[in-house]
């Protein structure tokens, strides 16, 4: 076994290798940028090195820089994590002439499966079934145009060499093709340093089935059953399990033996996924990539198999021969995993920085929480927006679901807006629980980061009994904190056993009464005639989050105040409540309503990051919906489209340009300016 090692990463897979080499006594180097330098990953290692620059080119793509510290601090092996030069067999091939172990497959093998195409042609030689498209690099428009006139539209562009769902664009119609082209190549280029890509046919309502496996250097390669990758949103996984509903044994069976075989053609070594995609209609798999890595979604694998994947791969890096054989590969029982992104799902999942001001993760039985952040953390541009991911493990698919549920229902970030409510509303969807899953499901059950289902009521009793109780219990200390000041003659005020009030959120509105019980923190309370038995833990002022007993059952909640109101998530469904009393309730509707402002004749920047392209000049006629400005931001490019039809008045950014969020990009000449609700649909 290695002594030390230098991480070639950042983030919760630094951390995540950190915590196994700890177990192993391997000692680890940590690299960093400088906008990383107080991060978590940096503090828990036992060595660290400055790289350079906050720019990934200037840190965690350098490739000389990288081997250099690992040699000056005595390293024997690089581990790549994932991402970054994970996938680059140039580094990998550069990390061995060094005369260190790169703890991944070999440069060739690299070469042959991480660049897509490559990999695509590998498939077809070997019979494993593949999607219809253009089996070669395409660099032209003209090459492009006239290719996807004979694949047909719709289309999917994507990137020879990137992961994650990097670069990846969906072409509907002929006009996009050169727009989706160059943000592709662009969005490639930043985060894995070539714009190579290809083009196939796309298939609709499919599912994204992948296989982990792992070879050593003597032949020896197992796959470790499958895991389900369909929740995704901008063609990134962020909801995934094992096993998968639409697999049974003969098809894991099958999908198991094209991986392996994939892989022992390949000479392939250390841990890599197969993907598979499995077409909803006729149960076809075809192959979709192999990711030359570890990935994302490992700890789901591990979960089941109670396997340490990054054990694994260090000890085949190391020379170890493989301990296990495939029929000792059992999984048992069910995993599922949710990725938490700093992104505003309401906002078509734009990304979002920031510093996380108040940090708490659940402690649960069964549930595994990899992070890389804590109070205090600042979230950049320059990175991937995932701050970290929650595992669950349960006997069942069920159990493992309601694990995972509670766990998110506990899951506090305040400082910057994420998705943890979201993904928590998947989670809950009834067509989640069936299993009835496909790569659009979110499009399908999803508007504006929002179920299109109502929720069950007894979801928002439990939420009005929650934000209740706790703006009870702080007005109780409010009057009990003015005792001293009260008067001292006349009848003492006697406490009322019953207290009723009106809770409002939004469209809904019921009545709820508190009745305090004998035994200390037990409770009996009426929502709209409603009985619930509620027992309540020691309220602290300073608390976001509560733990209620409601019928013999836990219930966790995150709440936030705002203003006089009290915002609460519970499942994914997330209110802003405001608590009255009778008399306050029946002066509620002579109040005066927040006067609602005009819409702005600018188009202002949704999120922070460096403008790339400006593909409109001053003085040019444009349309709803069409592409202004392009901005990168967490590795990824966005446009920011016209909300109407008009003029280009001014431009008041150029390429290169640093924005923040809300900086006026373009000012317009509207023919007829939107209404304030159809840009908020249109902008999300």
């Amino acid at each position: 076994m290695f002594k030390k090692i230098l991480i070639a990463n950042r983030g919760e897979i630094a951390v995540r290798i950190m915590s196994t080499c700890k177990r192993l006594g391997v000692k680890t180097v940590a690299v960093y940028s400088e906008v990383d330098s107080r991060s978590l990953h940096v503090r828990e290692a036992d060595e660290k090195a400055f790289l350079g620059g906050s720019r990934p080119e200037e840190s965690y793509l350098a490739k000389d820089k990288i081997i250099d510290i690992a040699i000056s601090h005595g390293c024997q092996a690089i581990h790549p994590g994932y991402g970054f030069l994970s996938e680059n067999p140039e580094f990998a091939e550069m990390v061995s002439q060094a005369g260190l172990i790169f703890i991944g497959p070999p440069a060739s093998v690299i070469t042959q499966l991480g660049d897509k195409i490559a990999a695509k042609a590998f498939a077809i030689k070997l019979g494993i079934p593949v999607k219809s498209g253009h089996e070669g690099c395409i660099s032209t428009l003209a090459e492009a145009t006239t290719i996807a006139e004979q694949i047909g539209y719709p289309l999917m562009i994507r990137p020879a060499r990137a992961g994650g769902g990097r670069g990846i664009r969906v072409v509907e119609r002929g006009e996009k093709l050169h727009s989706a082209m160059e943000s592709c190549q662009n969005e490639s280029r930043k985060a894995f340093g070539t714009d190579d890509f290809f083009m196939e046919r796309y298939i609709e309502r499919i599912r994204h089935i992948e296989i982990q496996i792992i070879a050593d250097h003597y032949g020896n390669v197992v796959h470790l059953g499958e895991r389900e990758c369909s929740i995704q949103r901008r063609y990134q996984k962020i909801i995934e399990e094992t096993p998968s509903t639409a697999v049974d044994d003969r098809l894991r069976e099958r999908m198991g033996a094209m991986a392996c075989r994939l892989a022992r053609e390949a000479g392939y070594r250390n841990a890599g996924t197969v993907e598979f995609i499995l077409d909803n209609r006729d149960k076809s798999v075809y192959f979709l990539e192999m990711n030359t890595r570890l990935q994302v979604e490992h700890p789901v694998t591990e979960m089941v198999t109670r396997l340490d994947l990054v054990e694994l791969q260090l000890r085949i890096a190391a020379g170890e021969k493989l301990h296990i054989r495939q029929e000792d590969v059992i999984g048992t029982g069910w995993a599922v995993e949710a990725r938490i992104c700093a992104e505003d799902p309401a906002r078509n999942f734009l990304p979002v920085t920031g510093m996380i001001t108040r940090y708490a993760a659940a402690r649960i039985k069964n549930v595994r929480i990899d992070s890389s952040v804590v109070a205090g953390s600042v979230v950049s541009t320059y990175y991937d927006s995932l701050l970290s991911k929650v595992i669950a493990w349960g006997e069942t698919r069920k159990e493992a679901v309601e694990s995972i549920v509670q766990a998110l229902n506990a899951y506090h970030i305040e400082g910057l807006v994420t998705n943890v409510d979201f993904v928590n509303a998947v989670l809950n969807h009834p067509s989640f629980m069936e299993g009835d899953l496909s790569t659009d499901f979110i499009d399908e059950h999803f508007e504006r980061g929002q179920m299109k289902l109502p929720p069950p009521e007894e979801w928002l009793h439990f939420m009005a009994m929650a934000v209740t109780l706790i703006y009870h219990n702080r007005q109780s200390l409010v009057h009990e904190s003015l005792k001293p000041m009260m008067a001292k003659v006349g009848a003492p005020q006697q406490s009322k056993d019953r207290i009723t009030y009106m809770v409002r959120a939004e469209d809904v509105f019921f009545e709820l009464s508190l009745i305090v019980n004998p035994a200390p923190r037990n409770w009996t309370v009426m929502v709209d005639g409603l009985k619930y038995e509620v027992v309540t833990p020691e309220f602290e002022f300073y608390r976001r989050r509560i733990k209620l007993m409601i019928g013999g059952k836990t219930q966790f909640f995150h709440t936030r105040y705002r203003d006089n109101n009290i915002w609460v998530a519970y499942r994914g469904v997330t209110r802003t409540f405001g608590i009255y009393t009778p008399l306050e309730w029946k002066l509620y509707y002579h109040m005066p309503k927040p006067k609602k402002m005009p819409p702005e004749d600018v188009v202002r920047c949704p999120m922070p990051g460096v403008v790339v392209a400006i593909p409109v000049k001053k003085g040019e006629r444009i349309y709803r919906g069409q592409d202004l400005v392009s901005i990168e931001s967490m590795k990824m490019e966005t446009f920011v489209a016209s909300p109407s039809d008009g003029l280009v008045e001014k431009i008041h950014v150029t390429p290169g340009q640093a924005v923040e969020t809300g900086d006026i990009l373009i000012q317009l000449t509207t023919d007829a300016l939107p209404s304030e609700e159809e840009l908020d649909i249109f902008y999300g």
